[in-house]
């Protein structure tokens, strides 16, 4: 077994392969950027080497720079994580010609599956199914319109070099066959350098489930079963889970074998995943293999009970497989969702800056959290805004749910925006709870985006109740510190109304034996809890089922979590909230007349002043933030009334920058 390895990679899944390094007694070697010297996977890893600047370019993608940090410390191997350099074959050839194990597949395989023109020209010679289309490269926009005329609308328009959805178009007739041609070859060109295109047919109703696989260099394979990953954005997956609630035996085991197919085909030695598209009719065709570890390999673990990255060590070492086809059990159900610093209140713009507070949930039997960041963290501008994964497992795909709710409830993070709102009404939504999953299940349920209103409530009393009971023990205890106990011994019952975002709920509250009784509109909330005031984080029993709430002091009252939901909440007496009533009602100042600022950034363009009439869909004004460029676009017709900005002014998030007649 190899006594050093080296891990090119950062963030979370170097945290990983070190813990799995770790139990097999592999001392490991940490690579960094200046961006990076502080982070996680440097102090776990017995040794770290810096390898350059906070740009990719110039750290985790220089080849040379890993190679020589492997000489300069006597690694034997390199595990790739995923990312950065892990499907590049001249990465592979460069260790190989320094004598240094790559924990992968070989250069074959990584280079035949990295084209997508040529993957599935191997798939359909491998017996695997592909989707009906043109593999070879298409020559201009009339040669689309008579290919997708054969194949038939609607049609898939794909950049061969293609990834993360980009040169990806949906054509539906001739005029949108010739413009999507031309924007996903300029889009190729500009991504990949390379603007070969080619067509297959477009499946609708379709889901993404994809096939583990495990092989060796003795001509050992299995695959572990699947995940389904049809719950994405852009299409960058969102949530995984496996297995999926939509295969049966059989199907498992034709895509598995398939799978398997296609892996002896390039000789695969590694741990690989084998993507496919699946229609209504559990008809299956393949979309392209991944030669590395997936970012939701953790919910394959949890349902195999295998380490994957132990396999790829130990393949790495030229061991046989430790376990055959027979030996691969299912066993419960485990779901993953990616935590990201971003807004999804604000068309999931990312967020950057440093994690003032930040407490995961405890990790269980049925949770566990994989993370690269700690409270403190920097959440970087540099490289993908991803905070942590979080997967769960249960016995069944209604427990693995439920726990990941109670998981969410439970992440507090503070100091960067984050989508644990959005992950959990997700979850929560009725289409998601039973199992109707398709591709376009995000663009279909929030096709408007993802708004405040869009977050459910399996009981919004419950956190109201529970605001009350904290603020009835926060005021036991300034009591019991002003020497006033008596005073609360005399009334163990009291009324008070909670005002949650503007709505007025008059409660009860009654100490009881063991905790508390909370009565609303004649229902009784039961509640025990061993929260102390100043903890954040309150665990409380409510009616025998235990409910996870973040309470944040906000303003004069607080601000809770739960379930996704932000709560603002203010605890009076009944006399004080009747006198408060109609300044809590006043109407909202009319903000629909302003072109506000999404994000802080600077105005690099600004095409309007005052006096110019501007039509729905024109663009108004262009923000940089993040080193991208963000188009702001009149919502309706109007007349610009004041410019109240200029160019070159760095704004903050909701500064206005036009108002409208």
């Amino acid at each position: 077994m190899f006594d050093k390895i080296l891990i090119a990679n950062r963030g979370e899944i170097a945290c990983r392969v070190i813990k799995t390094a770790r139990r097999m007694g592999i001392a490991t070697v940490a690579v960094y950027s200046d961006a990076d010297a502080n982070a996680l996977h440097v102090r776990m890893a017995d040794e770290a080497v810096h390898i350059g600047a906070a740009a990719s370019a110039e750290s985790y993608l220089r080849i040379d720079r890993i190679v020589q940090a492997c000489k300069d410390t006597g690694a034997e191997a390199v595990h790739p994580g995923y990312g950065f350099l892990s499907e590049n074959a001249d990465f592979c050839q460069a260790l190989a010609d320094a004598g240094i194990a790559f924990i992968g597949p070989g250069e074959k395989a990584i280079t035949s599956m990295g084209d997508k023109i040529t993957s599935k020209l191997l798939a359909q010679d491998a017996g695997v199914n592909t989707i009906p289309g043109y593999t070879d490269v298409i020559d201009g926009p009339d040669h689309a319109v008579e290919i997708a005329q054969d194949i038939g609308y609607p049609v898939m328009l794909k950049a061969s070099a293609g990834g993360g959805g980009k040169g990806m178009r949906v054509v539906w007739n001739d005029d949108e066959c010739r413009d999507g041609f031309e924007r996903a070859a300029n889009e190729a060109r500009s991504s990949f350098g390379d603007d070969r295109v080619f067509a297959e047919r477009f499946i609708e109703e379709p889901r993404h489930i994809e096939i583990q696989v495990l092989a060796d260099k003795h001509g050992n394979a299995v695959y572990l079963g699947e995940r389904e990953c049809s719950i994405q954005r852009r299409h960058q997956k969102v949530i995984e889970e496996a297995p999926s609630p939509f295969l049966d035996e059989d199907t498992r085991r034709a895509m598995g074998e398939q799978a398997i197919a296609l892996a002896r085909a390039v000789d695969y030695c590694s741990a690989g995943t084998v993507e496919f598209i699946v229609d209504a009719h559990k008809n299956f065709y393949f979309l392209e293999m991944n030669t590395r570890l997936q970012v939701e390999h953790p919910v394959t673990e949890l349902v195999t009970g295998q380490d994957l990255v132990e396999h790829m060590i130990r393949v790495a070492n030229d061991e046989p497989l430790s376990l055959s086809q027979d030996d691969v059990k299912l066993s419960g159900w485990a779901m993953e969702t990616r935590v990201y610093a971003e807004d999804p209140f604000r068309n999931f713009l990312p967020s950057i800056g440093r994690l003032v507070r930040y407490v995961a949930p405890q990790e269980t039997a049925t949770v566990r959290v994989d993370t690269g960041i700690e409270e403190g963290s920097e959440v970087s501008m540099f490289y993908d805004p991803m905070i942590a994964k979080l997967i769960t497992y249960g016995e069944n795909r209604e427990q693995a749910i439920e726990h990941m709710a109670d998981a969410l409830d439970a992440y507090y993070i503070r100091g960067v925006n984050h989508n644990i709102s959005f992950l959990n009404a997700l979850i929560m939504h009725p289409r998601f709870k039973e199992g109707r999953l398709t591709t376009n299940f995000i663009a279909e349920e929030y096709p408007d985006g993802f708004h405040a209103a869009d977050v459910p409530q399996s009981d919004p009393v419950e956190p109201v109740a529970l605001t009350a009971v904290v603020h009835v023990r926060s005021e036991e205890r300034a009591a019991e510190i002003s020497g006033q106990t008596r005073r609360f011994e005399r009334q163990p019952q009291a009324d008070w109304v909670v005002v949650a975002n503007g709505e007025h709920y008059p409660v009860n509250v009654q100490a009881v034996e063991h905790g508390y009784e909370v009565t609303y509109a004649e229902h009784v909330y039961r509640i025990r809890t061993d929260w102390q005031p100043g903890e954040v984080l309150i665990t409380a029993e409510i009616n025998g089922r235990v409910v996870n709430l973040q309470l944040d002091t906000h303003k004069a009252g607080y601000k809770a979590f739960h379930r996704g939901a932000e709560t603002e909440l203010v605890v009076m007496t009944p006399r004080a909230a009747e006198l408060s009533k109609h300044m809590l009602e006043k109407e909202a100042p009319d903000l629909s007349k302003f072109l506000l600022s999404p994000m802080p950034g600077l105005l690099v363009r600004l095409n309007v002043a005052a006096g110019d009439e501007v039509k729905a869909g024109e663009e108004l004004a262009v923000i940089e933030a993040m080193k991208m460029e963000n188009s702001l676009r009149a919502e309706n017709d109007g007349v610009v009334a004041k410019v109240m900005a200029e160019q070159g002014d760095s704004l903050m998030v909701d500064q206005a920058i036009v108002e409208f007649e």
